[in-house]
């Protein structure tokens, strides 16, 4: 009896310590996924904050504590499941997605850099007449949805790129992996969002101290807060056409185009080699400047068709159909 108690106790020792490296696998391939994400994961940080200017301190962490919740619900009821889906019956397919997302996040990455180039017309004016007519409540759910509405957009690309890091794992670890990352990214995200959007507080608070050092590091912290903001909304924006250019320059060369990733590796090599000493650093920075170009190229073209043809176009549409339904009241 003890022999056979010693042995099972042995074969749960043995599956423990399986499932021990199974864990630390799935833990590695998420930190890969996520790392591979962080474009995205910048872009999101610094535009969240947008969502709680006008309302009072006490509802910032609240409304950012909705948002969060609502991005946890885009990825585990929506996304975790459709990635699997599609990996499991359609896997080739993932490699075109994630390049559609790639040349999204490229158009995205260019019209920020166009708005920073050519200022756009603000329609805040518009929005906030609109806005005066809800109360407080209501506006407070309709800055919630329309956060969440983006969320998903942000998180598709997250999901997509985690799934795309794992396509040769077994369905159990893409799923481990996706919801390691949806859980982090989340965290990570909206947790730098509540810092940033309570720092002016926590500036000001300092400032009201009775030490001098405080004093001045509270009132550094209140007018560093719009150079930060603004500074990384400019990282997250190289950031997405770092990502998307990455995204389609690795997408080609899985559909048997290698020629641009060889071409980009083979100049940071080259870079790279003219210092040793900061090879890495130097061969990193290549690729993703170069990654960004591309970006930028194809976030041009995109944008020569979405904004002067398929967006007309469907403003068109719009209007004959409206035109239609006055006709038939």
């Amino acid at each position: 009896m003890s022999s056979g108690l010693l042995a099972l106790l042995d074969d749960i020792a043995a599956l423990a310590k399986v499932a021990a490296a199974s864990l630390d696998d799935a833990a590695a391939q998420a930190v890969k996924a996520g790392g591979k994400a962080a474009g995205i994961v910048i872009d999101d940080t610094a535009v969240t904050p947008r969502y709680v200017v006008g309302f009072t301190a006490d509802r910032e962490l609240p409304i950012i504590g909705k948002i969060a919740l609502g991005s946890l619900r885009n990825k585990f009821i929506l996304l975790l499941p459709g990635a699997l889906i599609l990996s499991f019956l359609a896997p080739w397919a993932i490699t075109p997605l994630l390049m559609l997302g790639g040349a999204f996040l490229s158009l995205e990455g260019w019209h920020k850099v166009r708005d920073l180039i050519v200022p756009h017309v603000d329609h805040s004016g518009h929005e906030a007449e609109g806005m005066a007519l809800l109360s407080a409540d209501e506006v407070e759910a309709a800055k919630v949805s329309n956060a969440i509405r983006t969320d998903i957009i942000l998180s598709a690309e997250i999901m997509a790129i985690s799934l795309a890091t794992v396509a040769d794992q077994p369905t159990w670890m893409q799923a481990v992996v996706l919801g390691i990352v949806g859980i982090g990214m989340t965290v990570l995200v909206y947790g730098v969002v509540a810092l940033i959007v309570r720092a002016d507080d926590m500036g000001a608070a300092l400032a009201r101290s009775r030490s001098g050092l405080l004093r001045a590091v509270g009132r550094s912290v209140v007018r560093g807060m719009p150079a930060f903001l603004n500074s990384l909304g400019l990282i997250g924006t190289i950031a997405m056409l770092w990502v998307g250019g990455g995204i389609l320059i690795h997408g080609l060369a899985g559909l048997g185009l290698p020629g641009p990733e060889h071409a980009i590796h083979d100049v940071a090599l080259a870079a790279g080699a003219a210092l040793p000493a900061l090879e890495g650093v130097i061969v990193w920075v290549v690729t993703a400047a170069a990654s960004a170009v591309v970006g930028l190229a194809v976030g041009f073209a995109a944008a020569l068709v979405v904004d002067h043809a398929l967006v007309p176009l469907l403003a068109r549409i719009r209007t004959a159909r409206a035109g239609k339904t006055k006709k038939a009241l």
